[in-house]
């Protein structure tokens, strides 16, 4: 055992009674509290981010190709499936699926009720996944190889403000120039995502039926929704699909769509880092004020170590050590107590949310490894580096006189 470890081990001896040593307990537990503070407001950031952006991409996808008069208006200009942007953007790394759709607006009638929606037409290609997941009752609609599909899903929003249930006949409307069109569609299915704006408007089905009310030819689409591997690689892949666009198209991506959604993440990441700046400024000093009560308590310890042939810097290692130790402490405890709070709220969401003004009906937790792996590197760094300080009084410790001052 080096010399420096088995001096630090016998410092603290577990005695209630002495000062420092219920002043290093209270150290770890500052620290423990710090990064428990952290490791929650990071991962419930986070938890937010994943489930708002997956929300939202469902509807839509993380990157939207379409004509520039398609920007901002439900009577689009059509472009055709058989382009060479759709391979191109296919063999891009980080694409996950490409996939055509066309959105007509229009409106719902019942005897009592007017409501406006969104239809928003897929094909056999269209990734149900997310849809699927959130369905309350009923299925999905199906699609037909050879004729159009009047089978639609409704939220759970809209069939109780129009009173639909499953099997209902629903009465749409849709603009085409100076007259209308209507249609007859039959509900299959109920869904439930809590994004109150997609909620209260959206209804999903078949692609040709929008086709048939625009009169476009079976090739011809709004537009492509291209679904990525992640998130955070939308503001990277999305210049790579810019090039491979021709003069008459554009992309907006899922943070354009929804500047509002992403302004209110961006608002919680200031608030997030100010509360992490505060809790490592917290478990720094923690650490701080336990070391120097130590060496101000072992003054004439290091009096004798020097006098016996210590260096500064072999001293100071031992109560780096010990130090580490308070600190090594703190962080697993305060690890261990926010995997154990993530795991219940995961797994039962404790916590509940207004759906209506969060878009989710809990907490939602991202229990991602890294979280806790950067967030206690960092912790164990800023409260080494903040003990560069009061080590650095261990060099004006004269032996002669703290000996002295202890006898």
């Amino acid at each position: 055992m080096k010399f420096e470890s088995f001096i630090a081990k016998k410092f603290l001896p577990k005695d209630a009674t002495r000062f420092s040593s219920n002043l290093a307990g209270i150290a770890s537990g500052s620290i423990a509290l710090g990064v428990l503070v952290m490791l929650m407001a990071v991962t419930i950031l986070r938890g937010f981010q994943n489930e708002i952006a997956n929300k939202v991409a469902g509807f839509g996808s993380h990157i939207v190709v379409h004509s520039y008069g398609a920007q901002g208006s439900y009577e689009s200009t059509p472009i055709s499936t058989a382009r060479t942007e759709v391979e191109n953007i296919r063999l891009i790394p980080g694409v996950k699926h490409l996939q055509f759709f066309a959105n007509k607006g229009g409106m719902v009638k019942t005897d009592n009720h007017i409501h406006g929606i969104i239809y928003k037409g897929v094909d056999s290609n269209f990734d149900s996944s997310f849809f699927a997941s959130n369905l309350v009752s009923g299925r999905l609609f199906r699609l037909d190889d050879s004729t159009a599909s009047n089978e639609i899903i409704v939220s759970q929003t809209l069939a109780a403000k129009m009173n639909f249930g499953l099997g209902d006949k629903v009465r749409t409307y849709f603009w085409q120039g100076t007259t209308y069109r209507a249609r007859a569609l039959t509900v299959v299915g109920i869904y439930s995502t809590d994004l109150t704006d997609f909620d209260d408007h959206y209804i999903v089905g078949d692609l040709r039926q929008v086709q048939r009310l625009n009169g476009w030819q079976p090739d011809q689409v709004e537009g492509y929704e291209i679904l990525l591997d992640d998130f955070a690689s939308v503001s990277r892949i999305a210049p790579q699909v810019l090039t491979c666009l021709d003069y008459d198209l554009t992309q907006q991506t899922i943070v354009d769509l929804n500047p509002a959604l992403f302004s209110w993440l961006d608002l919680l990441n200031s608030n997030i880092v100010l509360i992490i700046l505060l809790m490592a400024l917290v478990c720094a000093v923690a650490i701080v004020s336990s070391l120097l009560i130590m060496i101000f308590e072992k003054t004439a310890t290091i009096g004798v170590l020097k006098t016996l042939g210590a260096t500064n810097s072999s001293i100071r290692r031992i109560f780096m050590l010990k130090s580490a130790s308070i600190i090594g402490r703190g962080l697993l405890i305060g690890n261990a107590i926010a995997l154990i709070l993530c795991w219940l709220q995961k797994s039962f969401h404790l916590i509940k949310l207004d759906s209506e003004i969060y878009s989710m009906s809990a907490v939602p937790i991202d229990l991602n490894p890294m979280i806790f792996i950067v967030i206690t590197l960092g912790t164990l760094a800023v409260c080494l580096l903040a003990l560069l300080l009061p080590t650095s009084f261990i060099a004006r410790i004269e032996p002669a006189r703290s000996i002295r001052v202890e006898n």
